[in-house]
């Protein structure tokens, strides 16, 4: 008999919601595979009666689930650093969700906004360390509200943390075809943290004399993903540089409807978390037109950490070739509706 696998759902906020919905149903059309789902209305409409994005004793709720399916967060109600760090970097740090996997394909039918790129020209991961740097929450004001008021955020990297993301990263170079990986710093400019970030992936690469490695600065990895996005495979970054970065390369796929996301907990004792790259895109609610691709590739990543790798491939397989038959939203050249391309990937799965 297989194993049920839990499913913790948390629509969110704006189109999150509508990509969530999806998701279920691409589940679904898999067949065969045991999947339960609960679904929890945490997020700024939570906040607004409640004053909390999510309940007291929410992580240990979440803690009992296999997965997290996270669609948005983000309110015009609710200040962005509320709604970020009172919902889902509330669970990143909570569970210890130490690396962030961005996928970034270029997938046939879609294209881009870089002239005469094919596909197989960008096709690439960036692993972002997920819990440190700018986002470890650690700082303060002082003279709040006064002349001179005083703003801290203090920037916080681990050897620890540099190490268990560096590693990983090289493990996924080391299993992709092209063996390559860039390592993004700004150590001309951050002589302490980006120096550390320097020494530790280093380290690391010498266990994996196998796989090519670079050190860029990331403005010039930025300028370089843009004019020659096919010499990458596997970038590695902190948080906030990964973060930047990735959205630029969910830009080249197209549009950041298309990129998927999972926060992963490595040591798989807490769920991870999966999640579409975009935002809360409050200017498409209700419209019928939020690009589901990037929360359905995010649910391949969840299968994957399932363990159902089949499955996974299954749904990319999917939607490369619907995508392929010029079934897209509008933010990509499409004139298909969210439930179009829902329909026409479920019953892909289905056939």
């Amino acid at each position: 008999m297989r194993t049920v696998s839990r499913i913790a759902v948390i629509p969110g906020d704006g189109i999150g919601p509508e990509v969530c919905a999806v998701a279920l149903r691409v589940l679904d059309a898999l067949g065969g595979e045991p999947f339960e789902y609960e679904t929890f209305p945490w997020g700024s409409g939570h906040y607004l009666s409640s004053g909390r994005m999510m309940p007291a004793g929410a992580l240990e709720t979440l803690a009992e689930f296999d997965a997290i399916l996270f669609g948005a967060v983000g309110s015009r109600e609710v200040p962005d650093h509320i709604t970020l760090w009172g919902l889902r970097l509330a669970i990143v740090q909570g569970f210890d969700q130490g690396v962030s996997l961005r996928p970034a394909r270029l997938l046939p039918g879609v294209r881009g906004p870089l002239a005469d790129r094919a596909p197989e020209e960008i096709d690439l991961v960036v692993v972002r360390e997920n819990t440190e740097g700018e986002y470890s929450g650690i700082g303060g004001f002082t003279r709040r509200g006064l002349p001179g008021e005083i703003a801290v955020q203090t920037t916080v990297y681990s050897h620890d943390g540099i190490a268990r993301t560096a590693r990983y990263a090289f493990e996924l170079a080391r299993s992709r075809n092209a063996r390559h990986l860039t390592s993004v710093t700004k150590s001309n400019a951050s002589p302490h943290a980006s120096v550390l970030w320097d020494e530790v992936v280093a380290e690391v690469a010498a266990g994996f004399p196998d796989v090519r490695w670079e050190s860029l600065l990331v403005d010039a990895a930025a300028a370089r993903l843009v004019l020659a996005p096919q010499e990458f495979d596997v970038i590695v970054a902190s948080n906030l540089h990964g973060d930047i970065l990735s959205d630029l390369t969910g830009a080249l796929t197209g549009s950041l409807g298309m990129a998927p996301s999972a926060n992963l907990s490595l040591d798989q004792m807490r769920p991870s978390m999966f999640e579409p790259v975009h935002g809360s895109a409050f200017d498409l609610v209700g419209r019928g037109v939020a690009n589901p691709i990037g929360m359905v590739l995010s649910v391949a990543l969840m299968l994957d950490d399932l363990g159902l790798h089949h499955s996974g491939d299954r749904v990319r397989h999917t939607v490369a070739a619907v995508c392929a038959d010029g079934v897209l939203t509008p933010d990509v050249g499409g004139d298909s509706t969210t439930e179009q391309v829902a329909d026409a990937i479920v019953a892909a799965l289905e056939g």
